[in-house]
């Protein structure tokens, strides 16, 4: 894995680049701890996933996985924290780690909240967090935090310790009553296929929402060169490897952004633009299958398994997600997955991280 270093201007953000073979799939068995499925269950709340494909095999992908694969679905809710930790909800819900759920608000300059496999994050302001009177820490890089520093607290709410009785916990409620007790309006999702009869939800009147999945077709673009040389996986080839990973990259981007530099008969005037496609190939069709909402990186796992074992095997395609933003700058995790033609599972990754 090589680390493409960034001017000092941008140190918000690194991007990685791996190089590995996904080995095979064993469907009673499915991969979790391995690249590149540690890398997408390693996010927490998925924004959006791009999927594309060349043209030739968009009939494989929705007879195989679009059809028979239901659209993933998350709901919209109004909970104050003080819902959350208590009743069936608490129970049902927060003890097994079974949900998702994203607060409203922009982490840094509001207080925002969030639930993932049972953990209990809250950024907030130095206010707030004094009434709070719980134990957290410092958030932010030092020496940006300026005249309104952030905390962080957190809770894994999943512990035995966490119980009303125990003295962690009841602070945290008595928190959630006072200092926390106005209602946020949240993103919730399911990540077990079953939910509790009766639903502890339903009382609060959530609204369902299906993250349907919207086709472009017939995308004419410039192909490069998607597979890398040999010589450029040997250790002399490094620079030269860092050259092309991140060309291929860029060009997985305006794809994705379905930008008119990479499609056929793009005349821009040079003085507004010099992009040049690299190493053109030639010229193809692709489609770009897209989803947007609140997704899990559960279901990013398991559609890329699902890609995999639809698709034949010398077939190309590039998976791509991106979490929610982190940051005033916009700031998020993003993931790209490149399978080359006729690659016998080989496969190129990018991974950009955020640091606050």
């Amino acid at each position: 894995m090589l680390s493409f270093n960034q001017p000092a201007l941008f140190q918000g953000s690194k991007c990685y680049v791996t190089h590995g073979v996904m080995g095979h799939l064993d469907p009673t068995q499915l991969p979790t701890k391995s690249k590149p499925w540690s890398t997408l269950t390693s996010h927490d709340f998925v924004h959006r996933a791009d999927l594309i494909i060349p043209e030739e095999v968009l009939a494989v992908v929705q007879q195989k996985f679009l059809t028979d694969s239901p659209a993933p679905e998350f709901k919209k809710v109004v909970l104050s924290l003080h819902d959350i930790l208590s009743g069936d909800f608490f129970t049902e819900y927060i003890k097994n780690g079974s949900i998702l759920m994203l607060s409203e608000g922009r982490r840094g300059i509001d207080n925002v909240f969030s639930l993932r496999s049972g953990r209990l994050t809250m950024f907030l302001d130095k206010e707030t967090y004094e009434r709070a009177g719980l134990v957290g820490n410092p958030h932010g890089v030092k020496g940006k935090r300026g005249l309104k520093p952030r905390w962080i607290v957190e809770f894994d709410l999943t512990e035995p310790s966490m119980v009303s009785g125990k003295k962690g916990f009841d602070r945290l409620v008595y928190a959630s009553k006072n200092a926390l007790s106005a209602p946020v309006t949240w993103l919730f999702c399911n990540i077990s296929p079953t939910a509790p009869s009766p639903d502890p939800l339903a009382q609060h009147s959530p609204i369902k929402y299906s993250c349907n999945p919207g086709i472009a077709q017939g995308i004419e673009v410039v192909l490069p060169k998607l597979s890398p040389d040999a010589d450029l996986l040997a250790p002399s080839g490094r620079q030269d490897f860092e050259d092309f990973a991140t060309s291929l990259y860029e060009w997985l981007s305006l794809v994705r952004l379905q930008s008119p530099r990479v499609q056929v008969g793009d005349e821009i005037d040079p003085y507004l633009s010099r992009y040049q496609v690299p190493q053109a190939e030639g010229e193809g069709r692709v489609c770009k299958i897209s989803w947007r909402g609140f997704l899990a990186p559960s279901w990013s796992r398991q559609t890329l398994i699902n890609i995999v074992t639809a698709l034949p095997a010398k077939s190309w395609f590039s998976f791509s997600t991106t979490t929610f933003s982190k940051g005033l700058a916009g700031d998020n995790a993003e993931c790209t997955i490149l399978r080359p033609p006729n690659s016998s599972g080989e496969y190129l990754m990018w991974e950009v991280k955020s640091h606050e």
